[in-house]
This record gives structure tokens, C-alpha cells and sequence, in this order.
């Protein structure tokens, strides 16, 4: 997801997509412990989209 987009979202809607990528990365993560995940580089990209969303919550919380 790009920052643009979240950048057109309010407070709202950024929560539930922390949210979601939370439980998405809670997720791979388990898939990973039963060896059940085959492509590993998911984690990272789930990882660098829960940074984004966090950025951009901080970036509206201090307008």
C-alpha cells in the first residue's frame, strides 16, 4: 500500500488497516513457526506497511 493512500484516509479507517495488517502479520508469523509459509518475504512487506500506517497516524496526530 502506498503512502499516498493512506494519506487520504482519516483516523477511522487507518486503526482498522493497523489492525488488519497486525492480525496479517500475527498470521505469517504462525505460518512460519509450523513451517507452513512458503514465500517468507511477506513478513517483510506486512512489516513495512504496519511502519507506513504508523507513520502516517503520527504524521495526522501532531496537525
Amino acid at each position: 500500500m502506498k503512502a499516498s493512500e493512506l494519506r487520504s484516509k482519516d483516523a477511522t479507517e487507518l486503526g482498522k488497516e493497523l489492525e488488519s495488517l497486525l492480525r496479517a502479520q500475527f498470521n505469517l508469523r504462525m505460518q512460519r513457526a509450523t513451517q507452513q509459509l512458503s514465500n517468507t518475504s511477506q513478513i517483510g512487506k506486512v512489516r513495512r506497511d504496519i511502519a507506513r500506517v504508523r507513520t502516517i497516524m503520527t504524521e495526522t496526530a501532531g496537525k
